[in-house]
C-alpha cells in the first residue's frame, strides 16, 4: 500500500525519505492556460543528496520539508489514471481527419502540403489593419 504525507506531516516526510527513491505529488494544471493539457498531472522528484546541518534528503536547493510543505501530498508511487508531467503530451490536433491511419510516405507528405498550401494562400488574406473595413 502506498503511502501519503499532506503538508503537515513534512518532518515526517523528511525523516522517513530515502535517498535515490523517487517521490510523486499531483499537480493541477491552469487549462485556461493551456487547453490540451491534462487537467491533473504528476510529477517525480528524487533526492540526492543530505543537507549538512539538518541530514534532510534534498534535491538541489529544495530539501524535504520544503517540498513536502509547498507541493503536498507527497506520495511513494505514481498516482494511478494520472500522466508523468514530464512525459510527452497526448496529441489532440493535427493535419490529419480524425481516424486517419497511414504510412506519412513522399507522396503523402507532399499531399498533406498541398492541403496547407490551398487553405492558407496568401493573397487571400486581408492586409494588416484592415479590421476596419
Amino acid at each position: 500500500m502506498s503511502k501519503c504525507w499532506q503538508p503537515g506531516d513534512a518532518k515526517k516526510f523528511a525523516k522517513q525519505a530515502k535517498l535515490n527513491t523517487p517521490y510523486y505529488v499531483v499537480r493541477d494544471m491552469a487549462t485556461n492556460l493551456a487547453p490540451y493539457e491534462d487537467k491533473r498531472t504528476y510529477s517525480q522528484i528524487v533526492f540526492t543528496e543530505r543537507r549538512p546541518f539538518t541530514n534532510t534528503p534534498s534535491a538541489g536547493s529544495m530539501d524535504a520539508v520544503q517540498f513536502c510543505q509547498n507541493y503536498g501530498p507527497v506520495y511513494d508511487t505514481p498516482p494511478q489514471g494520472l500522466r508523468n508531467l514530464a512525459g510527452p503530451a497526448p496529441q489532440v490536433a493535427g493535419p490529419l481527419p480524425a481516424g486517419y491511419e497511414g504510412v506519412l510516405d513522399e507522396a503523402e507528405l507532399r499531399g498533406l502540403e498541398k492541403r496547407v498550401r490551398d487553405g492558407s494562400d496568401p493573397k487571400k488574406r486581408r492586409p494588416l489593419g484592415s479590421w476596419r473595413v
